[in-house]
């Protein structure tokens, strides 16, 4: 099977496969076998981040399919992820190198700022103070084009293929479902690929959903929409964010599941449908941290 079959082309003239698997996991086990999972069922775009804290296992897995045959590396489109705690131009080519040391590659695919909320550098995660509140840098708006000139320069060595936004833009994928459509047109206005994650919600992670909050793969329309194409609802909800020309993120450990995200191209929803999906917009987050969420409300600034 041809690995970039279903892809998008990166204004920089790059593939990137338009369904990616999501690695995210407390366990840091998990994410190696999944991948390894994935891999065999089909994924080629394998979506992960220096905060997840997993590199190491799931560069584990990549290169044990390399190893063994099912895949070479030109198959594979790997992002990483600038952790906030970096955003100073001097530590933005080390930090992609930490994340290709765990790896154990010679590149990655692509490296994008993981979140535009600078943090205190250093080597905490989540740098907090004595009360326990996450400490954020502040950054002159002018130290942005020096940022910028780092990643390029880390493209410009070999050490990533392509960067952040001049290529693609990656963004929450299940605001009570639909992405702003405005998001979407001013991305294919600028020839920028919309990525999401979270294509399927959080599903009941307690670190990063309210338990208290919907779930969203059993809101009664995708059920319903699922029934009458006879899959599932994770497959419908994929399948909406697909259809449009998005490229979706979407992060599972059961095999099953794996195989069902996969089988997606060959469903086709109905305008009807899709129209019925658009209605569940309720301006409503299924995925992020308190503690993010409130500091993107209250318009903070770099």
């Amino acid at each position: 099977m041809d690995p970039f079959s279903h892809s998008v082309r990166l204004n920089d003239g790059h593939l990137m496969p338009t369904l990616g698997f999501g690695t995210y996991a407390p366990d840091h086990s998990k994410a190696g076998e999944a991948t390894k999972v994935a891999i065999d069922v089909g994924f080629h775009h394998i979506d992960a981040a220096f905060f997840y804290q997993n590199e190491e296992e799931v560069g584990k897995a990549i290169r044990e399919k390399i190893a063994d045959g099912t895949v070479k590396r030109e198959d594979i489109f790997y992002t990483t992820k600038l952790w906030t705690t970096f955003f100073r131009p001097e530590l933005i080519r080390p930090a992609l190198e930490r994340s290709l040391k765990k790896l154990q590659l010679d590149y990655v695919d692509l490296f994008i700022i993981h979140n535009p909320l600078a943090m205190k550098s250093g080597e905490e995660l989540l740098p907090k103070d004595a009360s326990g509140n996450i400490i954020f840098d502040t950054l002159d708006l002018r130290d942005t084009w020096d940022i910028c000139s780092a990643l390029e320069k880390c493209k410009d060595a070999g050490l990533a293929k392509s960067i952040g936004k001049p290529t693609c833009n990656q963004v929450s994928g299940m605001s009570r479902l639909p992405q702003p459509e405005q998001t979407l047109e001013f991305c294919k206005s600028k020839d920028i690929v919309l990525v999401v994650y979270s294509a399927l919600g959080s599903q009941r992670d307690p670190n990063w959903m309210d338990p208290d909050s919907p779930y969203l793969l059993e809101e009664p329309t995708l059920k319903s929409i699922a029934k009458k194409h006879n899959r599932s609802p994770g497959q419908v909800a994929l399948r909406y964010q697909l259809q449009p020309g998005v490229v979706g993120l979407a992060k599972s450990f059961s095999e099953k599941r794996i195989k069902e995200n996969f089988q997606v191209f060959d469903l086709e929803l109905t305008p009807e449908d899709m129209q019925a999906i658009d209605g569940l917009n309720r301006n409503f987050r299924y995925e992020g941290r308190p503690d993010f969420r409130n500091r993107y409300e209250t318009g903070a600034s770099l």
